[in-house]
């Protein structure tokens, strides 16, 4: 059995999903997310994402990281901004000493709704159907938890 940590970066809301993947089947452990506090100037929220991801991943003992990588966004401010949110969270990871993979946004909907262009209510549909959820969980968990099952993937190959 693997225990993954997916994680959706983002420099406002962060989103994480815990899972166990175990000869095929997908079992649901935790997700949710780190909001930062958008008052705080950058370098203090990409603290909290840093210490977020870290009690995350304490707390829930993941052996493995999945994280989303930056897509290229229309605006290089926000690009920068994201990118420098996705390497608190991949640090968080390494300094738990947790090995990291990187998946594409495509990858990702690829793997679980068999959709590279998926939208977002797609994504989390899913995510709740392939982990037997009762209820929806919010739009960057769901992405996490997407980014967890796309590795989880990856390991049965």
């Amino acid at each position: 059995m693997e225990r993954i940590i997916g994680i959706d970066p983002g420099s406002r809301i962060t989103g994480y999903g815990v899972i166990d993947a175990d000869r095929g089947q997908l079992h649901f452990v935790a997700c949710g997310v780190v909001k930062t506090t958008t008052s705080s100037p950058f370098s203090y929220r990409l603290n909290e994402i840093f210490d977020g991801i870290n009690e995350v991943v304490q707390v829930h003992g993941p052996a493995i990281a999945a994280i989303e990588e930056v897509f290229l966004a229309t605006n290089p401010r926000s690009a920068l901004k994201l990118g420098h949110a996705r390497g608190a969270a991949v640090v968080a990871a390494m300094q738990n000493g947790l090995v990291v993979f990187d998946y594409s946004p495509r990858a990702v909907k690829q793997a679980v709704v068999g959709y590279g262009q998926a939208g977002k209510h797609q994504v989390q549909h899913m995510v709740r159907v392939l982990l037997g959820l009762s209820g929806s969980p919010s739009a960057d968990a769901a992405d996490a938890l997407a980014v967890a099952i796309c590795h989880a993937n990856q390991l049965q190959l």
